[in-house]
């Protein structure tokens, strides 16, 4: 059962660190304003002040929205400003005042200084010594967390290890390969020293799994394929993460990781508490009484292969339009669309039909209606439609990504047809009722990194990790630029155009600093092109 106290503190904080600018956080002591003699006494200071800084931790439809990345990919397509004007980045159009980084770089500073001041002060509370440690390394491994999320959409930031007064408050930007090793060197050393696992009420805080799962990522991300590999294997060696499975019914096993069947799995390693509470008013159809400011686009549909594992494509034109005018045709694809999904025509729980082009409810373009024909169906669940809210957590980073992740890495190092490749790759489709890797069929490096590429975005669609991994592909320029369509209309057979997109990589590559730190401190230079 989840911590009631806990969530109540989380709320006052988290309504503090919305309330809170970035000057006014600098000038006061403690997370609550009072002198640090008040605060830093008892071991209940120091739990509330260490959940301060978990506060930033992002969540997947509520708090900071990662699975609204998506929409700044060849994913889905964004609409509705209020929830973060994502859709001006893709038409070339954020500037340093764009409220996504703005938020973000805020947000991520505050929880920085808050770390600080935790490892600061937290040596003045009369506890019990073990736990304090432990305390110190969950707050340095949040504070890498904050610097790796920063340094990955901004490049260049400036480095905290301590807190600041007002008077230095005029940092400058700390080149990206240094603030990248001080990354690793603070997850490596957390990894080392943090417990493997909590009881089940504490599974949400910092833990060894979580620091080498960041360095899992960050490794491929930044292309040291060694990091990746090593920290990769730390995290399966582990023995405390393995995919989920329905062993009652093993065919809902991917579809229930994303609703309260599966919610208390051994698969997710970093996840935000509640942080898909309101996806029934983000993901869900006008319809069904959800709203939906978030569509999947042609491109991500038509990315599952065939339950005989083909790929559309591969089939020839005529049955790759079968299946884009019917996506779920004879109920032959990859089962993880539909648990993913809800396409044009799908029945909602047999009571009630999608239609996005002659139902006024659900037409396309409309207000809170979907942007392309096409609905996201993960983490929607039909407990949530009479309250339109819940309790679902959000799984930053689960134990497939581990294996896709090692998997990868082991391609791009040159070592394609590792027994481990398929090995992994293999538990990830054979979970999802997906037919083992024809290796005659994938039989070198660059067959093997299609098959990867491809099973990523499958098995992670909509997870936020999209935004990444088409940028280290070096592929973004061609997936970013041109139109973007949606579903195919019935009355004419053409798929729906959606958008135009602009994208140019020596601009959007990195996101603009925010004009306000900009203003007022002059040793910040903004980036390239803003």
């Amino acid at each position: 059962m989840k911590n009631n106290i806990k969530y109540l503190v989380y709320s006052m904080l988290s309504l503090s660190l919305l309330q809170t600018s970035c000057e006014s956080f600098l000038t006061i002591d403690s997370p609550t304003g009072v002198t640090d003699e008040q605060w830093w006494n008892t071991e209940t200071d120091a739990y509330n002040a260490i959940a301060s800084v978990y506060v930033g931790i992002p969540g997947g439809s509520s708090g900071r929205n990662i699975m609204y990345y998506a929409g700044l990919t060849d994913e889905a397509v964004h609409r509705g400003d209020f929830k973060g004007d994502y859709d001006s980045f893709t038409r070339g159009l954020a500037t340093s005042r764009w409220g996504v980084a703005n938020s973000i770089w805020q947000d991520d500073y505050i929880c920085v200084r808050r770390a600080n001041r935790f490892l600061e002060n937290v040596d003045r509370v009369y506890m019990d010594a073990t736990l304090k440690d432990r305390m110190k390394l969950e707050a340095r491994a949040l504070r890498a967390y904050y610097h790796m999320e920063l340094m990955l959409l901004f490049g260049d930031i400036p480095l905290l290890e301590r807190s600041l007064t007002p008077e230095e408050n005029t940092q400058p930007r700390t080149a990206e390969q240094k603030v990248y090793e001080f990354v690793v060197s603070e997850l490596k050393y957390c990894a080392e020293n943090l417990p493997s696992s909590y009881v089940n009420a504490d599974r949400w805080r910092m833990t060894s799994g979580v620091c080498w799962s960041l360095l899992s990522r960050l490794g491929l991300i930044k292309k040291d394929f060694e990091l990746a590999k090593t920290a990769s294997k730390k995290v399966i060696e582990s023995g405390v993460y393995k995919l989920w499975v329905n062993n009652t019914n093993r065919s809902a096993s991917y579809s229930e990781l994303f609703s309260y069947a599966g919610e208390l799995n051994d698969e997710r390693i970093f996840f935000k508490e509640n942080g898909c509470s309101n996806a029934w008013t983000t993901f869900a159809p006008f319809g069904i009484g959800g709203e939906t400011y978030l569509s999947p686009t042609n491109k991500v549909i038509d990315n599952y292969e065939t339950r005989q594992g083909k790929t559309i494509q591969e089939l020839g034109r005529d049955s790759m339009l079968v299946y884009q005018k019917n996506p779920n045709f004879n109920n032959n694809r990859d089962p993880r669309l539909r648990a993913s999904v809800f396409v044009p025509y799908e029945s909602f729980q047999g009571q009630y039909t999608l239609d996005p082009f002659y139902n006024p409810s659900d037409k396309i373009g409309e207000t809170k209606s979907t942007a392309t024909g096409f609905w996201i169906k993960k983490y929607v669940d039909a407990r949530d439609r009479q309250s339109k809210s819940g309790s679902l957590d959000f799984m930053i980073i689960r134990y497939a990504e581990i294996l896709l992740n090692y998997s990868e890495a082991l391609i791009e190092s040159g070592e394609w047809n590792h027994a481990d490749v398929t090995r992994y790759i293999n538990e990830v489709r054979s979970r999802a009722a997906m037919p083992a890797i024809n290796t005659g069929l994938y039989n070198s490096q660059a067959r093997m990194r299609e098959l990867i590429r491809r099973e990523r975005q499958a098995e992670l669609a909509f997870e936020g990790g999209r935004y990444f991994d088409i940028r280290r592909w070096g592929i973004d320029t061609e997936v970013l630029n041109g139109e973007v369509y949606g579903a195919t209309n019935p009355t004419t057979g053409e798929l729906v155009k959606v958008q135009t997109r602009k994208y140019n990589r020596s601009r959007e590559g990195l996101w603009p600093i925010p004009e306000n730190e900009i203003i007022a401190n002059p040793n910040i230079v903004q980036n390239p092109n803003y």
